[in-house]
């Protein structure tokens, strides 16, 4: 905008939508003032106004009731605008960290080729390569396995070679639910045999959930000697075996799986632990070090709530 525009009506309508924006987006605004640029924004309807109503999905404001109404409200009045909304819905996905409302937005107004064609870009913004937090593609990898289309579940494969582990464990699932033996069988039994894939967590769940749906595999005799291996029945699909690690590996790698293992052998993690305060934790590992704790059950640190 040059020096000439700023006097002119465009120039000022232009500044009121930036003022608007940056209020709708100021979580130390009083509550009033927020929402009443909100709903001016509601009222403009041009593609930057309605950026401007995503981007408050962007942060939490500290009262969380009104931070969740204010949510709600901007997600009525985007689902109701219909597919008007998809281009700035597009662009905000792009840059957004998160995508959680977005697209329970993108789900009121987009069906058929235009969800596909939005998801598809999606997945090419958000590949399978290393991110910091992967949290962005976890809500984008768990919405896709509740859309139950071929074309969308062709998406998702990528997904199996994230280099997250907790990625790649969503995108397990997702393709289970998504009930596409056409598209998943192949390429879930391939994960399940290949021998860079280390986390036994995930091959369970494949094992687990093949089984439930009923997929057929190409290689049986290889996939039962991957069941074995992973200390699982067979005929039952119960765990019979335990996986001993050595000291190179510490807890926090072995936790989800342990807790994984736990749930599926329907262990009560309680009578195997007593709960110590935190303040008599080193008194008692020091009697267990000496023999002197004759208590077998685990000691968990218990925080006051």
């Amino acid at each position: 905008m040059g020096l000439a525009d700023f006097f002119t009506k465009e120039g000022r309508q232009a500044r009121n939508l930036q003022k608007m924006i940056q209020r709708a987006s100021d979580k130390h605004a009083q509550s009033p003032d927020r929402f009443r640029a909100l709903e001016l924004l509601r009222d403009d309807g041009s593609q930057e106004a309605i950026i401007g109503l995503l981007r408050r999905f962007s942060f939490v404001y500290d009262k969380t009731i009104e931070d969740e109404q204010e949510k709600e409200w901007i997600y009525h009045e985007l689902a109701a605008m219909g597919t008007k909304v998809l281009p700035a819905l597009r662009k905000y996905m792009k840059e957004s960290d998160t995508l959680g409302w977005a697209l329970r937005v993108l789900e009121q107004i987009a069906k058929g080729d235009d969800l596909r064609e939005t998801l598809r870009v999606l997945c090419e913004q958000n590949d399978n390569s290393y991110v910091r937090d992967p949290g962005k593609k976890t809500q984008l990898v768990h919405f896709m396995g509740e859309h139950r289309d071929p074309a969308i579940a062709a998406l998702l494969l990528q997904y199996l070679e994230d280099i997250d582990e907790g990625v790649r464990f969503k995108a397990v699932e997702a393709l289970l639910h998504q009930g596409q033996p056409e598209v998943v069988a192949e390429p879930l039994t391939k994960l399940l045999l290949s021998k860079t894939e280390e986390s036994r967590r995930i091959k369970i769940r494949i094992v687990e959930g093949m089984a439930d749906a009923g997929l057929s595999v190409s290689d049986r005799s290889s996939v039962e000697r991957v069941i074995d291996d992973l200390g699982i029945d067979a005929q039952t699909l119960e765990i019979r075996a335990v996986e001993v690690t050595s000291n190179a590996i510490g807890d926090a790698p072995m936790l989800p799986e342990l807790l994984a293992l736990s749930e599926r052998c329907r262990l009560d993690l309680s009578k195997l632990t007593r709960p110590v305060p935190i303040e008599e934790v080193e008194a008692v590992m020091e009697s267990r070090r000496c023999g002197l704790d004759t208590d077998l059950r685990l000691p968990v640190v218990q925080f006051q709530s």
